[in-house]
């Protein structure tokens, strides 16, 4: 059986992590997985977040993956753990805010998260900061706004920048030296981010250090004989889903990791699961 890996997210987001997993391991195949009908998953209920990631999980496993990326921070705070004891077979790739690297890079002690309400709020920020920041001030910043920026394509402009801005210059007013990028939807902002918050500000993105850790489970999974050399992925290397517009998605496919290439809609039925559009 070929050793496909499951990427997914609420939106675009995730596609941070899928353009550095390919050039990191550029013979794997992947599906990815856009619940664009739910983003932004940041303002949602836990439980709710638990729920769409599980029928997300199947839909995967049923097309073939043997490794899941949650490609999400705000996907891996609510519904990470309770995702490997539903599938305890199931090797799981997740993201925690990246504060440990943060706290060390910084000069002034004071360091930024930015992220979404999901993220801040959940017992995942607060191990991580209680873990590896205790010797320096933490600045958390719910960006509101910026998931929905990202998927709208608004990554340049007064407007873009102006929405940057508003969250941000609080932030580096506190003396943060160090911003950790706490959704993968950030990632694409980056530019704008660096250019808004000037020199001296440091970013922390953990992209691709999921991106690697995926790498070598899918590598190890390939070397133990466990699964078959891959031979791409429903009649190709790469196939990418969306719960929303398709056309909308190939435009994002496009901007944002220049890449064109079939999307297929998904429906969630009225039972709560994932399937395949028809019609």
């Amino acid at each position: 059986m070929t050793s496909w890996v499951g990427i997914f997210d609420s939106g675009v987001g995730g596609l941070a992590v899928w353009q550095e997993f390919v050039r990191l391991a550029p013979e794997a195949p992947t599906l990815y997985v856009a619940d664009q009908a739910h983003v932004p998953y940041g303002p949602r209920p836990p439980e709710e977040i638990r729920r769409f990631a599980e029928a997300i999980t199947r839909f995967l496993l049923d097309q073939g993956a043997r490794l899941i990326v949650v490609a999400s921070h705000t996907i891996s705070a609510a519904a990470l753990w309770p995702l490997r004891e539903a599938f305890p077979r199931v090797p799981f790739v997740g993201i925690e805010p990246a504060v440990k690297p943060a706290a060390a890079q910084t000069r002034t002690g004071v360091i930024g998260v930015l992220a979404t309400s999901g993220t801040l709020n959940g017992p995942l920020m607060a191990r991580v900061v209680e873990r590896f920041a205790q010797q320096v001030q933490v600045i958390r910043r719910v960006c509101s706004g910026w998931v929905e920026q990202v998927e709208a394509g608004l990554l340049e402009g007064e407007e873009a920048e102006a929405q940057i801005r508003h969250h941000l210059d609080p932030v580096v007013r506190s003396g943060a030296d160090v911003l950790v990028l706490a959704c993968t939807h950030y990632t694409f902002l980056a530019p704008l981010i660096r250019r808004v918050a000037g020199p001296g500000i440091s970013l922390v993105d953990p992209a691709p250090a999921v991106a690697r850790r995926a790498a070598e489970i899918w590598r190890a999974q390939i070397q133990e004989g466990r699964e078959a050399a891959p031979k791409g992925a429903r009649g190709g290397l790469h196939a990418f889903f969306t719960t929303g517009d398709p056309q909308r998605f190939q435009e994002q496919l496009r901007q944002l990791i220049g890449r064109d290439g079939p999307v297929e809609r998904l429906r969630w039925d009225t039972e709560g699961a994932l399937r395949e559009a028809t019609g």
